[in-house]
């Protein structure tokens, strides 16, 4: 059977959007008209996840309301004739997916929060979509289906495996995140390592790792044994990195020109997104397009 259970790690503070997130969970802010945890989860449905496991924390009650079925809202947009609203939460309360969710009790980083969903996983392979980063416009993106083909492609039994997917950055801001220590090229090729926000100079790539892996159950023996690095926290790329070294099979897949990473956790990424979710809208994008290039003029541009 394919893999269809995805963890989605959500526990983060979101310090760097403060005050905005002192009430809020970053995951709940919305993009255009849509929070964001609901375009991942939006994304991970259309490429055939089927059950997710959010890793939570405190002062995150809303994502778990969020996906839960509000009888008493749904009745009342009957009652009031709000079709076109009710419409709008048909996919939150579509019953094939199924929600499950697990606390982060400690803020110990990535690695730990993935390492959280290990009794509930178990020995199943499994997909990690980072709660706060949207793969594709409007969850428009195939990129978890084919890492899901790529894993599952003539797998051994007893393997060891691991997809992740890589964005290219500029050569300038590979300082912010873990990079990839290609063996071979192309848009698909095996891995030879990866390295957590190195100098530009010792950077071995321009490949990011970009919000979405798919992992063997392997992973949480190396997130076990993984001592805590950059900023005292267990860093996910540290245990990826030993597990390859260990003779896992590593491929990385780029995502495609279509398959832009909106990642919202600083205002500027933040800000850049909404405008291009809310430009782009279907319903409202033509007035908004309008309006914003009359703010322009107004800014001397």
């Amino acid at each position: 059977m394919s893999i269809d259970l995805a963890v989605v790690p959500v526990a983060g503070l979101g310090t760097r959007l403060l005050p905005l997130t002192k009430s809020q969970p970053k995951e709940m802010l919305a993009v255009g008209r849509k929070p964001v945890a609901q375009y991942v989860t939006e994304e991970l449905a259309n490429s055939g996840i089927r059950r997710l496991l959010f890793i939570t924390g405190p002062g995150k009650a809303s994502i778990e309301n969020h996906f839960d079925i509000d009888g008493e809202l749904i009745a009342y947009l009957r009652r009031t004739g709000r079709e076109e609203e009710l419409a709008e939460l048909d996919f939150v309360h579509q019953e094939q997916m199924l929600y499950f969710y697990t606390r982060q009790r400690r803020q110990l980083g990535l690695g730990h929060a993935v390492l959280c969903a290990k009794p509930l996983v178990g020995d199943q392979p499994f997909v990690v979509a980072l709660g706060d980063s949207m793969i594709g416009r409007h969850a428009q993106s195939d990129i978890v289906k084919r890492m899901i083909a790529a894993f599952e492609r003539d797998k051994r039994p007893e393997e060891e495996r691991m997809v992740v997917a890589f964005e290219e950055v500029p050569r300038e801001e590979v300082c912010r995140y873990g990079i990839a220590i290609p063996e071979t090229s192309g848009n698909e090729f095996r891995l030879r390592g990866l390295i957590e926000k190195p100098s530009v100079e010792e950077a071995p790539s321009n490949l990011a790792v970009a919000a979405r892996y798919v992992f063997s159950p392997g992973i949480f023996r190396y997130l076990e044994a993984t001592k805590p690095g950059r900023g005292g926290e267990i860093q996910l790329t540290d245990a990826m990195d030993a597990m390859i070294k260990a003779g896992a099979t590593a491929i990385g897949i780029k995502l495609s020109a279509e398959e832009k990473r909106f990642d919202i956790g600083n205002f500027e990424s933040y800000f850049e997104s909404f405008l291009e979710f809310a430009l782009a809208d279907e319903r409202h994008g033509a007035a908004l397009r309008k309006r914003a290039r009359e703010i322009l003029k107004e800014f001397g541009e």
